[in-house]
């Protein structure tokens, strides 16, 4: 434990000796490693599987948590994810899930095959950033196969713990606070404790992702760095793509039906280009302490 922490202080005090540096090679190394071909991919079936994926935990937390609360929920982080379409994509799981009877063992097979689909190319993805890892730190095809599995679980029990808490900040929002005479409307500091949970969750899956992902485990400190990048970089791109959608763009002209799937398509990409650029900032880390 002593050496990991004097060697992580050893490679803090290198960055800060020229942290530009770091960065442009960390670019350098993106680029090198195909790092937005690999984010194409990673996009390309996040968006086949995020549905499947929304469905299967909606229809499993209705059991303990009303499925209006739970969409409601769910359409709040959506826009994390995909700035300015998180209604669409509410509107046709809500039309599904008023369908759900329809579902049989084949359709939910085929669900849960497209839900785990992002998570395995995600994983190869990692393994071509992580690249220098020693071979032996590699897993075994068996547990490969289980991990989208076992993340979607635990995606689908973070899923019932923030619905749970927002509804408590929600309530809280409605409060007013009295003190010498004078009152206080609670709404407003509601709304910040919503941001900051969803922002620390942000951080969260994250850090999760690079602790998992790649063979052979970052220390939690290094998962946090890359984790801490990758959110502040998209809480910047997914403002400006609320602009976009809401001021420049002319999407819905040139795509017509297709408006959605492309926007959601373009989040989705700069969303995983990120998540990889996270990733690479802790390899770079990574190599500061071998050189």
């Amino acid at each position: 434990m002593r050496f990991l922490a004097r060697q992580f202080a050893r490679q803090t005090a290198r960055l800060l000796q020229d942290p530009w540096a770091f960065v442009w090679h960390t670019l350098k190394s993106f680029r090198a490693n195909q790092g937005l071909l690999l984010a194409g991919a990673v996009a390309y079936y996040a968006l086949l599987s995020i549905v499947p994926l929304l469905i299967l935990s909606v229809i499993a937390l209705s059991h303990w948590v009303q499925q209006d609360l739970l969409l409601q929920t769910v359409g709040r982080y959506l826009a994390w994810l995909v700035p300015g379409q998180s209604d669409a994509v509410v509107s046709e799981l809500a039309r599904f899930l008023a369908h759900r009877e329809v579902m049989g063992w084949v359709l939910l097979a085929s669900m849960l095959f497209f839900s785990s689909l992002a998570f395995s190319v995600l994983e190869s993805a990692m393994q071509g950033i992580f690249h220098h890892r020693r071979k032996d730190n590699r897993r075994h095809y068996l547990v490969s196969a289980l991990i989208p599995y076992l993340y979607i679980l635990c995606l689908s029990v973070g899923l019932l713990l923030v619905t749970l808490v927002a509804g408590s900040f929600q309530a809280l929002g409605q409060r007013e606070v009295e003190f010498l005479g004078r009152t206080w409307s609670l709404h407003g500091v509601s709304g910040v404790m919503l941001y900051l949970l969803g922002f620390a969750g942000e951080v969260f899956v994250l850090a999760s992702v690079y602790m998992v992902m790649p063979g052979g485990r970052p220390s939690l400190p290094l998962a946090l760095i890359g984790a801490l990048a990758a959110a502040l970089l998209w809480e910047l791109s997914r403002h400006v793509l609320v602009w976009y959608f809401g001021t420049l763009s002319q999407i819905g002209t040139v795509y017509g039906s297709l408006t959605t799937a492309i926007a959601v398509l373009l989040s989705l990409e700069i969303a995983a280009t990120l998540l990889l650029f996270g990733a690479q900032v802790i390899a770079e880390f990574e190599r500061l302490g071998e050189s």
